[in-house]
């Protein structure tokens, strides 16, 4: 007796539910925004739907991988590159910045005698990503670490203006000859042609 009265309450809350879901669902007034639906979507109701949240997307970001060995770093940005492409991350540039060179001292125990001296050159590739959603970011990253040679850095940071100048290897030649001509009084100003 008792469970009969739990199923009839059970079925009286659930036609109320289905009243409400109708409404919600239909809008009582004309206008109401209705949300697009895709062919996944045929057995969802509009209002789950409508609840989704937006998802965050990043514009433009750089992956960039320092090392000593430009062999090593080159296979990986290549791995980098392809696992993106698997994912479906559109990849924009793939690019290699000019080595820097530093020149490492190491001195005698206690004194200031050079006991050693190495050229080191640390050389650095990037891969450029756009349009990245937030759910697929944590994925390359972990991807890339796992990818990422012993003594290589990965760095990820938005593409600035500093990072494209960085790219191209200034002319000396040509900057010299700029220096000659400013120092003998600069470039002739144009005549006008006559009509």
């Amino acid at each position: 007796m008792f469970s009969s009265k739990i199923f009839k309450y059970a079925c009286a809350v659930n036609n109320n539910l289905v009243k409400l879901k109708t409404n919600l669902q239909f809008g009582a007034c004309v206008g109401q925004y209705q949300p697009k639906r895709l062919k996944t979507d045929l057995y969802e109701p509009d209002y789950l739907i409508s609840m989704e949240p937006d998802e965050p997307v990043y514009d433009c970001l750089n992956l960039q991988i320092k090392g000593y060995d430009y062999t090593l770093l080159e296979m990986c940005q290549r791995e980098i590159h392809r696992y993106a492409e698997v994912m479906g991350i559109q990849v924009d540039e793939c690019w290699a910045t000019p080595a820097k060179q530093f020149k490492i001292h190491r001195y005698k125990p206690g004194g200031t005698v050079v006991d050693s001296e190495y050229n080191l050159n640390i050389y650095e590739r990037n891969v450029q990503v756009v349009d990245v959603p937030a759910w697929a970011l944590g994925t390359l990253l972990r991807v890339s670490r796992a990818l990422l040679p012993e003594g290589c850095t990965l760095n990820v940071h938005e593409h600035t203006i500093e990072h494209e100048d960085i790219r191209y290897v200034p002319d000396n030649e040509l900057l010299t000859l700029k220096q000659q001509l400013d120092d003998m009084g600069g470039s002739r100003p144009e005549k006008k042609k006559r009509r």
